[in-house]
């Protein structure tokens, strides 16, 4: 049979909830010296108790300065990989950016009659399709504007 589950929520009780600290501080560092001697492992744990109590445990063969540094020196090199990745994908992400502004920019010169003289055959024809498009919608709104005028007018 075992315990039912533990509601995770702030012990309201003063007394109630200064055991089960002590209880669990307890718990926590026997757990981390049982898996510095069986593992090999370098384990470092800092508890701070609501009334600023330090409680620490380090690994018997380590101290504190090679823990510190052995993390810090993982943690920046992670931090430098991260950054390197997304230093990649910007990187790409500025480089697509650039060839569309650049197809952008083409785009609105042939439109305005510019550099015509790079276009093929089919993209002249695209074009005066557009054009044409462009003229009839213009015509279209013309009209309208005019028999606005003229009930507005009458």
């Amino acid at each position: 049979m075992g315990r039912g589950k533990v509601v995770l929520k702030r012990i309201e009780n003063k007394v109630s909830r200064q055991v089960t600290f002590s209880k669990r501080r307890g718990g926590l560092l026997k757990k981390a010296h049982e898996l510095a001697v069986l593992c090999d492992a370098h384990v470092g744990v800092v508890i701070l108790s609501s009334r600023g109590k330090l409680f620490e445990y380090c690994s018997p063969r380590t101290s504190w300065s090679e823990v510190i540094q052995r993390y810090d020196a993982i943690s920046n090199a992670q931090h430098q990989e991260t950054n390197h990745d997304d230093d990649q994908q910007m990187s790409v992400e500025i480089a697509r950016l650039r060839r569309e502004c650049d197809q952008l920019k083409a785009n609105i010169r042939r439109q305005t009659g510019e550099d015509l003289a790079s276009l093929s055959t089919e993209e002249l024809d695209n074009l005066q399709k557009q054009l044409e498009s462009a003229l009839d919608k213009d015509e279209l709104l013309n009209q309208q504007l005019d028999e606005s005028r003229r009930k507005v007018i009458a």
